[in-house]
């Protein structure tokens, strides 16, 4: 079932994108000539609700997509450290807030076809302000604070176009339901 590798070239190497041309040879023998991979860090977000139930959100632009999407706070794991370590210091760099209880809820691949990292996806709660935003430079980010029930809504309009980020909301939303 698995392919083998015959030969890597890389065509672009840097921090947060690394992209590469595979040879491969699929098990009936069959060659790949160039089969492309975008390497990307493993990355984390978060359903994150304070102490007063209210939902972190975030605002940014994504150049990408030529727009600003409203968002789950979330960022790449920084190498040797753990996911849970990770979506608490991604929480306080971004939002500010520090939180009392994380729950796992799943491990997502954004698109395997193409590239090859996967987001772990938590439920965050007890969060608390205690610092400023600590942004990347390249990182523009507004909040959004609001209840649990209207962000299940816009879930359920179809409001959020990240679809790791719809993936952990569904999941947590699950475990929060779960937990009642």
């Amino acid at each position: 079932m698995n392919w083998e590798t015959l030969s890597s070239e890389y065509i672009v190497r840097h921090q947060y994108f690394t992209a590469r041309k595979d040879k491969c040879e699929m098990p009936d023998g069959r060659i790949v000539p160039a089969y492309f991979v975008v390497e990307l860090p493993v990355s984390v977000c978060a359903l994150a609700i304070t102490e007063q139930g209210e939902v972190i959100l975030v605002k940014q632009y994504r150049h990408p997509v030529a727009d600003v999407l409203t968002e789950l706070p979330g960022g790449f794991i920084d190498e040797g450290e753990d996911p849970q370590t990770a979506i608490g210091r991604e929480l306080l760099e971004e939002t500010g807030y520090s939180f009392n209880q994380f729950d796992y809820v799943g491990k997502v691949a954004a698109n395997p076809g193409l590239i090859n990292s996967y987001t772990h996806l938590f439920l965050a709660r007890g969060g608390k302000k205690i610092a400023a935003q600590s942004l990347d430079d390249n990182e523009q980010i507004d909040l959004l604070l609001l209840p649990l029930e209207e962000v299940r809504a816009m879930l359920h309009r179809n409001e959020f176009a990240q679809a790791l980020h719809v993936s952990c909301l569904m999941y947590a939303f699950k475990k929060l339901d779960d937990d009642i």
